[in-house]
């Protein structure tokens, strides 16, 4: 029991629309405001010069955890930022309640450059399985949905992944280098090879989206951060695509993945990519 609510399944079925429009004022207020008008005081690095913080980023993660939890009585929130300033609060994606997993801009970097894409990810998570997830890229106004065993749609149009074109490279977004281990290095090797063209990723949440849309072929990512990958992985898996890690298994959103994992448009692409990774070991 959530709540007044008996499943999550019920709460979808009465909330979806409620969450999307929350979705929506996070970036109405705090996201497009700044979009190509940061002040230099507005942009802060974590990790390094590639990890970047803004306004947009704190203020929207804010919004969405005080207006999410207000919608489903019980469930909590997991957001990059939060997390970023108390690690241990990611924990609650392992525990009992339903967890909102939430990244405010992902592809921040593009954000800070003006260029269009970035997204919001919001993932609605319980028991370590996704069970709806919301992709949207504001400056494109473009927003994806997914609900486990219902689909995914684009603006309201059902996606279908499909399959790679025979005979044609496939096309695989890869972790950037500053992001991997050596051994991760080695395993993404595997990649260069004859009928593979691989490319470093722009915004996770849009290489997922691409690949529900058939523009994608594959994924290879090195970092299991849910934020990142919660959203997708569903919409993927929504549109007919598949997730692999190097051991053969799906993601798990909760971790222990075997790194680096692949989310691909079909099974056998997902095969010969994880096959890829493995022999670059």
């Amino acid at each position: 029991m959530i709540g007044d609510i008996e499943t999550i399944e019920e709460f979808l079925a009465r909330h979806t629309s409620d969450v999307e429009e929350a979705v929506r004022q996070a970036a109405a207020a705090e996201i497009m405001p700044r979009f190509r008008q940061l002040a230099a005081h507005e942009v802060d690095q974590k990790s390094g010069p590639h990890d970047l913080v803004t306004d947009a980023d704190r203020k929207a993660e804010l919004y969405l955890t005080e207006v999410l939890p207000k919608l489903l009585p019980g469930s909590v929130v997991v957001g990059e930022e939060a997390v970023h300033a108390n690690p241990a609060s990611y924990e609650a994606i392992q525990e009992e309640a339903p967890v909102w997993i939430v990244d405010p801009v992902d592809g921040t970097r593009q954000f800070v450059h003006g260029d269009p894409g970035f997204c919001t990810l919001v993932a609605l998570a319980h028991r370590g399985v996704v069970h709806a997830s919301w992709t949207f890229a504001p400056a494109r106004d473009q927003l994806a949905t997914a609900i486990r065993g219902q689909g995914a749609l684009l603006d309201g149009v059902p996606l279908r992944a499909g399959s790679p074109e025979p005979g044609r490279d496939l096309q695989v977004a890869t972790s950037h280098p500053d992001y991997t281990t050596d051994e991760q290095k080695r395993a993404l090797l595997g990649l260069w090879t004859d009928g593979v063209k691989p490319r470093a990723c722009g915004s996770a949440g849009l290489e997922y989206l691409a690949i529900a849309r058939g523009e994608l072929d594959a994924t290879a990512f090195s970092w299991e951060a849910a934020w990142d990958h919660a959203a997708g992985i569903l919409l993927v898996e929504e549109a007919g695509g598949v997730h692999l890690t190097r051991a053969g298994e799906p993601f798990r959103i909760t971790g222990g993945n075997a790194l680096p994992f692949t989310a691909a448009r079909d099974a056998a692409t997902a095969r010969r990519v994880v096959e890829l990774l493995s022999g670059g070991a």
